[in-house]
């Protein structure tokens, strides 16, 4: 692996952003950034998530919890991690769609 990253610029939620990376590790990183542009366009379309800050947490949020899915699966430890980070992404949700209620609320008065 070379010692030196190279600059290069993904694009999400037609953003570009400036990233240092390793040549041999371009192909992810491209891949990292099409998925989470992918996520982040689908929460946006949902339309119960406002602001592009509550959309990239959710989205990973989203990611991180199938990717604890997928190690459980592949390990088959039963710690109930997933479980937790589901209850999380739900209380999450659950306050920020209470937020939006009351922003919403405050533009109509």
């Amino acid at each position: 692996m070379s010692s030196e990253a190279v600059p290069i610029t993904v694009r999400i939620l037609d953003k570009e952003y400036h990233v240092g990376c390793q040549p041999d590790e371009q192909d992810e990183l491209y891949a990292s950034a099409r998925l989470l542009d992918e996520r982040m366009r689908e929460i946006r379309r949902s339309g119960r998530v406002i602001g592009t800050d509550r959309i990239a947490v959710m989205a990973a949020l989203n990611i991180a919890h199938e990717l604890i899915l997928q190690r459980k699966a592949e390990s088959g430890a039963g710690d109930g991690t997933a479980k937790r980070l589901l209850m999380l992404q739900e209380r999450i949700e659950a306050a920020l769609a209470g937020r939006k209620e009351v922003d919403d609320h405050n533009e109509t008065v």
